[in-house]
Protein backbone atom coordinates (compact mmCIF):
# COMPACT_ATOMS: atom_id res chain seq x y z
CA UNK A 1 0.00 0.00 0.00
CA UNK A 2 1.02 3.14 -0.46
CA UNK A 3 1.35 6.29 1.65
CA UNK A 4 3.18 9.13 3.16
CA UNK A 5 5.85 9.80 6.25
CA UNK A 6 6.20 13.52 6.77
CA UNK A 7 4.69 14.11 2.86
CA UNK A 8 6.97 11.46 1.21
CA UNK A 9 6.06 8.32 -0.19
CA UNK A 10 6.35 5.57 1.05
CA UNK A 11 5.18 2.03 0.62
CA UNK A 12 4.40 -0.77 2.99
CA UNK A 13 3.06 -4.12 2.98
CA UNK A 14 -1.33 -4.45 3.53
CA UNK A 15 -1.69 -5.23 6.99
CA UNK A 16 0.83 -2.77 8.00
CA UNK A 17 0.69 -0.86 11.29
CA UNK A 18 1.57 2.79 12.20
CA UNK A 19 4.94 0.46 14.25
CA UNK A 20 5.96 -0.88 10.44
CA UNK A 21 5.98 2.44 8.92
CA UNK A 22 7.82 4.03 12.22
CA UNK A 23 10.54 1.58 11.76
CA UNK A 24 10.68 2.12 7.87
CA UNK A 25 10.99 5.65 8.60
CA UNK A 26 13.58 5.26 11.76
CA UNK A 27 12.92 8.74 13.13
CA UNK A 28 15.20 9.88 15.98
CA UNK A 29 13.65 10.11 19.34
CA UNK A 30 11.93 11.37 20.93
CA UNK A 31 9.05 11.82 18.39
CA UNK A 32 5.32 11.81 18.69
CA UNK A 33 2.74 9.95 15.78
CA UNK A 34 -0.14 10.86 14.42
CA UNK A 35 -2.21 9.84 11.75
CA UNK A 36 -4.23 11.26 9.55
CA UNK A 37 -3.61 14.34 12.37
CA UNK A 38 -4.71 12.24 14.94
CA UNK A 39 -2.33 11.80 17.64
CA UNK A 40 -1.69 8.35 18.42
CA UNK A 41 -0.04 7.11 21.66
CA UNK A 42 3.10 5.25 21.53
CA UNK A 43 1.14 2.24 23.29
CA UNK A 44 -0.97 2.46 20.31
CA UNK A 45 1.55 2.30 17.53
CA UNK A 46 1.94 -2.21 17.27
CA UNK A 47 -2.02 -1.96 16.90
CA UNK A 48 -3.35 1.21 14.59
CA UNK A 49 -3.39 -0.28 11.64
CA UNK A 50 -2.43 1.83 8.06
CA UNK A 51 -5.16 2.10 4.58
CA UNK A 52 -3.84 2.97 1.26
CA UNK A 53 -3.30 6.65 0.79
CA UNK A 54 -2.41 7.76 4.56
CA UNK A 55 -0.27 10.34 6.13
CA UNK A 56 1.64 9.99 9.07
CA UNK A 57 3.81 12.42 10.54
CA UNK A 58 6.69 11.52 12.93
CA UNK A 59 7.68 15.05 15.10
CA UNK A 60 10.24 15.98 17.02
CA UNK A 61 9.59 17.88 19.90
CA UNK A 62 10.51 21.77 19.67
CA UNK A 63 11.88 23.15 22.59
CA UNK A 64 12.91 27.14 23.38
CA UNK A 65 11.27 29.60 24.42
Amino acid sequence: MNILINDHPSELQEGATLADAIAQARPRPPYAAAVNKAFVPRTAYVTTPLAEGDRIELIAPVTGG
